[in-house]
């Protein structure tokens, strides 16, 4: 499987242009009365947030961005700028702290593009706050995965997870193949993720005018400023705030992975990795890996860096996506060319994009395709997977019980102290 062009980068593009090329333009000649708009503020504008999130919110006639609020000062004036030229007025307000887009009553829902470490409690205090709420992937551990399905399931308001994966057609139909036996049972997956980047140990700076230091790091350990880990998404690969490579690129193939398998509710039952992480750099997740997964079902699902693809084999064939969003290959033409009825197939229906997924869930009613159950599942395989590389040894898990059996030291891994005053106390 070879390696393409990095999706980062692909991001950075997007968050160049003024309107991606591949969304559809809006018409604004299109009336959508007010009653039909869900008002959106968007959190977190770096370049997944502001390049891929608002951007897509700008293109849905049914919603309307009306805030945004990052950390760094620059940013946010860059997004509301945006937004105001795309409606052609001057309605959207520019936030500092999030907390003031949640006080609002004219605000519907949020969407939230910040590093990981926030996720899960910006959900909860937006949907505590009554807040409709998109949030990008994963959790930081898998005890916020159990608080974030409790939350937002007593709040009562939409969770959209920020995942697009399961309405990209290569990843859909991957999974379609899989799950209506296009290559017999299935006994293997092979999944390849980028390598983990290491950067180099940096001593302490001033904090820029205009940066928000304190409030990035959140619920966060007060650590140093240091401006690679803040500026340019190096944050992804260290502990305090992200889980590396296997929980971004992870998030996506993964899923695909369980999906096919009939595990998107399911969980690994055993996990080994093996990983090599930096000596005396910032960085401190695995730059290379190797992870076994086991399944209820049998299914083997060796993780290891060096690319971007996923490959099924089964008892009749194979089928994989050798790299992002490349075109499908399999081991005879009859298994791409193979078509499942509606009434048929294993498989639901492809979903509209995330964004506009979590717009109908709102004003129709619907489930989104990555609920908090959902998040919550994929990240957990993640987190086993780190939580095995950095003990260096395999560990079993019990579902039901959420935790790891019988190792007392890989169950301190499943959840992580909280900043005060941060809290997820009421």
């Amino acid at each position: 499987m070879s390696l393409p062009i990095q999706r980062r980068q692909f991001l950075k593009t997007l968050a160049a242009t003024s309107i991606p090329a591949f969304f559809a333009s809006p018409s604004w000649a299109q009336k959508v009365s007010a009653n039909e708009q869900i008002t959106l503020g968007c959190i977190g504008l770096g370049v997944h947030g502001f390049g891929w999130n608002m951007n897509a919110f700008l293109q849905i006639p049914q919603a309307r961005i009306i805030a945004v609020c990052d950390t760094f000062a620059d940013r946010t004036e860059r997004a509301r700028k945006k937004v105001n030229e795309t409606y052609g007025n001057e309605d959207c307000k520019a936030h500092e702290d999030f907390r003031e887009i949640l006080a609002r009553d004219d605000i519907d829902g949020v969407v939230i593009s910040t590093p990981d470490h926030w996720h899960v409690l910006m959900s909860v205090l937006a949907a505590r706050a009554g807040k409709q709420v998109f949030c990008e992937k994963p959790t930081l551990n898998i005890e916020q995965g159990q608080i974030l399905i409790k939350e937002i399931e007593k709040a009562g308001v939409v969770y959209q997870g920020g995942i697009e994966d399961r309405h990209v057609q290569q990843y859909h139909r991957l999974s379609e193949i899989v799950r209506n036996g296009g290559i017999g049972k299935l006994k293997r997956i092979q999944v390849l993720l980028p390598k983990g980047e290491n950067f180099a140990y940096e001593e302490e700076a001033p904090i820029p005018e205009g940066f928000n230091y304190d409030m990035w790091l959140g619920p966060a350990p007060k650590t140093p400023y240091t401006p690679t880990k803040t500026g340019n998404q190096q944050w992804r690969n260290i502990w305090d705030y992200s889980g590396g490579k296997l929980t971004d690129w992870g998030a996506h193939l993964l899923d695909t992975a369980q999906v096919a398998m009939f595990q998107e509710h399911g969980f690994p039952l055993e996990v080994d990795g093996k990983g090599v992480f930096p000596e005396h750099a910032m960085s401190t997740t695995a730059t290379e890996y190797r992870i076994r997964y086991r399944y209820a079902n049998d299914v083997e699902m060796i993780v290891k860096s060096g690319g971007t693809g996923i490959r099924f084999e089964g008892t009749d064939g194979w089928v994989q996506c050798p790299s992002w969003r490349n075109k499908l290959e399999a081991s005879a033409p009859d298994i791409l060319a193979a078509t499942y009825s509606e009434q048929d197939t294993k498989m639901w229906t492809r979903p509209p994009s995330e964004h506009q997924d979590f717009i109908n869930g709102i004003l129709k009613g619907t489930t989104p395709v990555y609920t908090p159950t959902d998040i919550h599942h994929l990240s957990t395989a993640m987190h086993l997977g780190n939580i095995s590389m950095r003990l260096d040894r395999k560990i079993k898990w019990d579902g039901v019980k959420q935790q790891v059996i019988g190792d007392d030291e890989a169950n301190t891994y499943l959840s992580c102290p909280i900043r005060k005053p941060w809290s997820f106390d009421a």
